[in-house]
């Protein structure tokens, strides 16, 4: 799989085209120059902005948002055939062209195509990189900064004649969609490298690594068979301390940082960039190998347990929905991190949260009580570097995928930047 993985990494993009033989000025900044026998318009000339607003949204509509929307009970009607434009945060570049009718947040200006204006090559304008970062330098509004109707429909794009559109438009949905089969395979294989990261930790904290070793039935229904030689105790016997978070208001800008449920992160602590408060409980503040416990979460991500890699001089503490575990001396911290965070016994630990709407709570009362494997501590050891071994070459290579898409991604934007502008002529483009 390994060999498999880095053959794709490497697959080459869509091949170059050609400039246009002549270009103008377009009189656009952003823009530059353009073929000369393209123009360069307001919008509203090409597209009419929607306002069918409406109080609330029915109950048959199919209903279009935005992530990180700001609450609104207003929606707007949209049919197939218009441009949708997101106006929050336009960095975000949400554009869409849907192929049905329905309703979406105020947050989204539905734009109608109007004659000489070809919806999927005023999609790509849109989407055109130069374009994103010159709308949202005009943004309004420091927490939630978007932009008007008005400024959009004011805003230049570049038309060349109607048929050059649809080549246009036909050659970036061939070219976007190739890219976007690549990314969607290298995004895949980082789901089986992290399937067989899982599985080989598991494997390692729950078997051990002697292959050899005579085994023996656990009694325990989500470990099964262990090593014969190891033992098996409850969760609470190998802690010397279990502590929870403090609850105070996390909104200042003291000297002492605070770890919340979200700087838990695939069995590690990530430290935030400022501190939160001006004093703690001494006994509060965090120690090299210190264990952080997620007691309240979603039911996907309660029991998710990361390691704290700084020290008390570092003067961090950690928030009430995440619980201290402080392993015994005669337990290794790292060893106990990848036995917490396996998959059998994460299944467990979240099989035992109580559900609530929208959260589930694990008691760590409950929580210490489950039994786990327990061999020497010198076993720990080297099932901690083996399983810290395979993280790190996994890890990486997950990386190098990761950079490949994110160099795909740039290309993709760079493809359909050049395509609109006019920088290449894909006119004879043929499919292939």
């Amino acid at each position: 799989m390994v060999a498999e993985t880095t053959e794709r990494t490497n697959e080459a993009p869509p091949r170059r085209f050609r400039p246009y033989p002549e270009y103008r000025e377009s009189g656009v900044d952003w823009l530059g120059e353009i073929p000369v026998h393209w123009d360069a318009k307001r919008l509203k000339s090409l597209v009419s902005a929607r306002a069918s607003s409406l109080d609330t949204k029915p109950d048959d509509a199919v209903y279009v948002g935005l992530e990180h929307e700001s609450v609104d009970s207003i929606v707007s009607s949209f049919s197939a055939g218009d441009i949708l434009l997101g106006k929050l945060r336009p960095y975000l570049a949400k554009v869409a062209r849907p192929d049905f009718d329905g309703v979406c947040t105020s947050e989204i200006l539905a734009l109608r195509p109007g004659p000489g204006c070809f919806q999927n090559y005023m999609m790509y304008c849109l989407l055109n990189e130069p374009y994103v970062r010159w709308l949202d330098s005009l943004t309004y509004g420091a927490k939630m900064p978007r932009v008007s109707p008005d400024q959009v429909c004011g805003s230049h794009a570049p038309v060349p004649p109607e048929t050059e559109q649809h080549a246009i438009a036909d050659f970036l949905d061939r070219e976007t969609a190739k890219i976007d089969a690549l990314v969607a395979r290298k995004e895949r294989l980082i789901e089986l490298l992290k399937e067989k990261r899982t599985a080989l930790i598991t494997r390692a904290v729950t078997r051990g690594l002697d292959p050899n070793v005579p085994m023996e039935d656990s009694g325990i229904e989500w470990l099964g068979e262990i090593p014969a030689h190891w033992k098996l105790m409850p969760l609470k016997r190998i802690l010397h301390r279990c502590d929870y978070g403090i609850s105070e208001s996390l909104g200042g800008s003291g000297d002492i940082r605070v770890l919340t449920m979200a700087h838990v992160q695939d069995g590690e602590t990530v430290l935030p960039d400022d501190g939160s408060i001006d004093a703690v409980d001494q006994t509060l503040v965090l120690e090299s190998g210190d264990l952080l416990f997620n007691r309240t979460n979603s039911r996907e991500l309660v029991a998710k347990v990361g390691i704290f890699r700084g020290d008390r001089h570092d003067q961090v503490t950690f928030a009430s929905y995440l619980v201290r575990l402080a392993a015994r001396d005669n337990v290794e911290a790292e060893w106990l991190n990848y036995l917490l965070n396996s998959t059998g016994l994460l299944g467990m630990a979240r099989s035992m949260a109580l559900l609530s709407v929208n959260q589930a709570n694990l008691n760590p009362t409950k929580y210490q009580r489950i039994v786990v494997p327990m061999p020497e501590l010198s076993e720990q050891r080297r099932i901690a570097g083996f399983a810290k071994h395979q993280a790190t070459r996994i890890d990486t290579l997950a990386r190098k995928i990761r950079e490949a898409i994110d160099q795909l991604k740039e290309f993709r934007m760079a493809v359909i930047s050049a395509a609109v502008t006019g920088k290449i002529d894909v006119r004879e483009a043929a499919p292939r």
